[in-house]
């Protein structure tokens, strides 16, 4: 089972993320894509530790190259195991902006995710929604909002449930 989870900043994505996987039995892995860059990644990456603390997650701090994980000897992920992934705002801006260049992810990204999909027996994804807020950005930004657009878009449209955080209720938006 592979659920979305998106909705603005702060809207309770990751609270409900964790609930989705709170009673799953086997073991469960939660990648964390957000680079430690400035006080406010660092006080967020500290607050969203002190979340999960105790609710068994194995923490994988993956920046980018999402699509190698599975392959890797270091993390050994389970065949079966549960895997939480936050976030593909990050990911997505980590790959773009990586080495000083501007490129398009998209492609890695979904394969990584078809990956962990293939391997995982329950597979949750936090993304934020980007884009609609009709304000008008330098070129750069316009791009990233554009590609995880893309990413976000093709990401529900694997998935088997798609869930809008709303003010911290979550809303439904597709359940296959």
């Amino acid at each position: 089972m592979m659920t979305l989870v998106t909705g603005g900043a702060k809207c309770g994505k990751s609270h409900y993320a964790e609930k989705l996987l709170e009673n799953f039995a086997g073991k469960k892995y939660y990648i964390a894509t957000m680079e430690p860059y400035g006080e406010e990644a660092l006080a967020a990456i500290v607050r969203h530790r002190k979340l999960r603390a105790g609710k068994g997650f194995e923490t994988i701090e993956r920046y980018t190259d999402i699509d190698g994980l599975v392959t890797m000897e270091e993390f050994r992920l389970t065949q079966g195991c549960g895997i939480l992934l936050e976030c593909t705002a990050n990911l997505c801006a980590n790959e773009m902006f990586k080495d000083g260049r501007i490129c398009d992810p998209t492609e890695k990204i979904l394969r990584g995710f078809l990956r962990l999909k293939d391997i995982s027996a329950e597979f949750v994804i936090v993304t934020n929604e980007v884009g609609s807020d009709g304000i008008s950005y330098e070129e750069g930004t316009a791009e990233y909002i554009r590609v995880l657009g893309t990413v976000n878009r093709m990401t529900a449209q694997m998935a088997d449930r798609v869930v809008e955080c709303v003010y911290g209720i979550p809303v439904v938006r597709r359940q296959e």
